[in-house]
């Protein structure tokens, strides 16, 4: 369930616990792609774009950890990412971090919202 463009609802339940779930956020102008991880009784959630490179994270549907689900993890180039903070700890970019989503878990319901940058604000009113 969708409350405004930049908010997407879904049951805690759906989510594996460890696991993550992709969310897109179908209403803004062009469709942004997220993840939610989920880690014990907590929710994290990122914009779905390596740092390294710009490329999709996962290498499935619903594929954007480590074998021992302790990590996030890069299909593209093997980046390594801590779940609680988004940072690279391995790979290509160490140091950049993920694109957060702010996430809050009322009654079973994670609610994740996508917040446009003034560089995505400003671009609707380009000169081409």
């Amino acid at each position: 369930m969708t409350t405004n463009p930049e908010t997407v609802e879904v049951e805690l339940d759906t989510i594996p616990d460890p696991g993550a779930r992709e969310v897109v956020f179908e209403s803004l102008d062009w469709p942004v792609t997220g993840f939610l991880v989920r880690k014990g009784r907590r929710v994290y959630g990122y914009v779905n774009v390596c740092p390294h490179a710009g490329r999709m994270l996962n290498w499935g549907p619903d594929k954007f950890l480590t074998r021992d689900k302790s990590l996030i993890i890069c299909s593209a180039h093997g980046a390594v990412f801590e779940i609680e903070t988004g940072v690279c700890v391995a790979g290509p970019c160490p140091g950049a971090s993920l694109r957060p989503l702010d996430v809050e878990i009322k009654g079973g319901v994670v609610r994740a919202r996508y917040k446009k940058l003034e560089s995505e604000k400003l671009g609707s009113e380009s000169n081409f």
